[in-house]
């Protein structure tokens, strides 16, 4: 065979590739969902695949836990293939190094042949509604799936677990996750008073191997069981982080990224006065962060960042609230060291307001990257709750939270910089309801809080979709509201783009390129 056989089958293999399938990542690093398109057709494709996480959701036998799946609907789902959505449990729950080794030890593994074992927990049928349901049990294991077709864009899944009592007490509410190779979580801690565990999952069939750093308000706390953590094919390892380092830090960062295969990550924490909840990673490092949602009834705001690179970071604080935005007394700007924790109690800074918080550089120039996350507290004494605010992207074209209440849900929507008209809209619910649509005004500089609407006829519970319209970049969080014994329980998800849509090259053939 001459070299002008062999490129001409070079190039057709290659004509093939760029006029036949276009597979594209989402553009946040997501690297979970695809969208699959011919490739001459330019803009904005809906994705073809989604795959998301939900970490084990708690050892208490107290737990209740509620699982919700929803995609929103979009326009063109009736010409979209039917797809399917789907969440099945993991192959095994594997132990935490302290107890089972570095490399974990299958501590529960349901037998292939069990009846039910890989019948799956959610299964979604439609866009527009959710399905539910419900684990009352310590066992429950951790979940993987996958969602195609018009199901795919925007799938979502909320998993809230209610413990009344004992270590662990509390709302833990967490969106379901999908599987990345770096995750940042400031605000987590090795204290005595704090039991914080990093559940990581491994969606895929073969071994990812996962490193766990942390760092303090002196640097680098120094670990070597944190290195080379083995995560089996399509299981779960919780990872004690007080068992990663000798030492006691009350403000940590973690940083979880894998040496192969991917994992879905999320912190569990658990106080011993404060109650627990999952602390779910921050947005990617930027030179600004907004944290929305801080709740008007805050006891105790603690605000954790941390600076990744080799530069120090000097920011301006903002508090965003309904009418504008005020500098926190005696916090007006913020020095974090590179490489090291910077933790600062703002206490009740909302003064019965609710708002968010806003970073940005501190001066011109160019800014430092900074992750960051709140500690938000309401309540005092025996009676308080505590819940994590990360910072978080923007809505973009469309964001979703599902598991949303008659009653309890707070809505909380943030324009930094210019005035935004937002659509949101409450879906059909899982047991019956029709939809509703609500559009809102928000200013520039503020937070609107608000109780979202709820659909006609409501029976189960439902999803709430944020679409902005028209104006500047708008934030969101969602926080849920379930009260206990007198106290004030709750959780809080930010809600970023949801990635239903991608951007697909324009291209089309070239046979100039068989030219030898």
């Amino acid at each position: 065979m001459n070299r002008t056989t062999l490129s001409l089958i070079a190039a057709a293999t290659a004509l093939a590739a760029v006029t036949g399938f276009a597979v594209v990542s989402a553009p946040d690093g997501g690297g979970t969902t695809e969208a699959a398109a011919d490739a001459r057709t330019p803009g904005r494709m809906p994705v073809e695949r989604s795959s998301l996480l939900c970490p084990a959701p708690s050892a208490s036998d107290l737990a209740e836990t509620a699982y919700t799946s929803f995609t929103p609907a979009g326009k063109g789902d009736a010409d979209a293939k039917a797809g399917s959505a789907e969440l099945v449990p993991t192959d095994a729950t594997l132990a935490a190094p302290d107890e089972g080794g570095k490399d974990g030890k299958k501590d529960k593994k349901k037998d292939a042949d069990e009846p039910g074992a890989s019948k799956p927990v959610l299964s979604l049928k439609e866009p527009g509604k959710p399905v539910t349901a419900e684990a009352n049990t310590a066992e429950a294991p951790a979940l993987v799936g996958s969602a195609d077709g018009r199901l795919a864009p925007g799938w979502s899944a909320q998993q809230t677990t209610k413990v009344t009592a004992g270590q662990g007490r509390g709302v833990l509410g967490v969106s379901c996750t999908a599987p990345d190779t770096s995750f940042w979580f400031p605000g987590a801690s090795t204290a005595d008073e704090r039991q914080d565990y990093v559940h990581l999952t491994n969606p895929d069939d073969t071994a990812a191997v996962a490193d766990i750093e942390l760092y303090g308000k002196d640097g680098a706390i120094e670990s070597d069981s944190g290195e080379g953590i083995t995560v089996p094919a399509r299981s779960s390892v919780p990872v004690l982080l007080s068992t990663l380092s000798a030492d006691s830090a009350e403000n940590v960062s973690v940083h979880v990224t894998t040496r192969t295969g991917r994992v879905g990550a999320v912190v569990q924490a658990v106080d011993e006065e404060a109650g627990s909840d999952w602390l779910a990673a921050s947005a990617e490092a930027s030179g600004t962060a907004v944290l929305p949602g801080i709740p008007a009834d805050a006891t105790s705001v603690r605000l954790v960042v941390f600076a990744p690179g080799d530069d120090d970071a000097d920011l301006k604080v903002r508090l965003a609230g309904p009418t504008g935005s005020i500098t926190p007394a005696g916090h007006e700007t913020l020095h974090v060291k590179a490489g090291m924790t910077t933790a600062v109690d703002l206490k009740d800074v909302t003064k019965g307001e609710a708002g968010s918080l806003l970073l940005s550089p501190a001066a011109q120039g160019r800014p430092t990257p900074v992750v960051a996350a709140l500690r938000v507290v309401r309540g005092k004494g025996a009676a308080q709750e505590v819940a994590y605010i990360p910072a978080t992207g923007q809505v973009g074209e469309r964001a979703t939270v599902a598991d949303n209440r008659a009653k309890g849900s707070v809505l909380s929507l943030t324009a930094p910089g210019a005035a935004a008209e937002v659509k949101v809209t409450a879906s059909a619910g899982s047991g019956g309801g029709e939809p509703v649509v609500k559009t809102y005004q928000v200013k520039a500089g503020t937070t609107l809080a608000v109780k979202p609407p709820v659909p006609s006829g409501l029976k189960g519970s439902y999803a709430l979709t944020v679409e902005p319209q028209s104006g500047g970049p708008v934030h969101a969080s969602r926080a849920l509201e379930l009260p206990e014994d007198g106290i004030p329980m709750f959780t809080v998800q930010t809600m970023p783009d949801d990635r239903g849509m991608v951007s697909v090259p324009e291209a089309e053939q070239d046979l100039s390129v068989l030219d030898d």
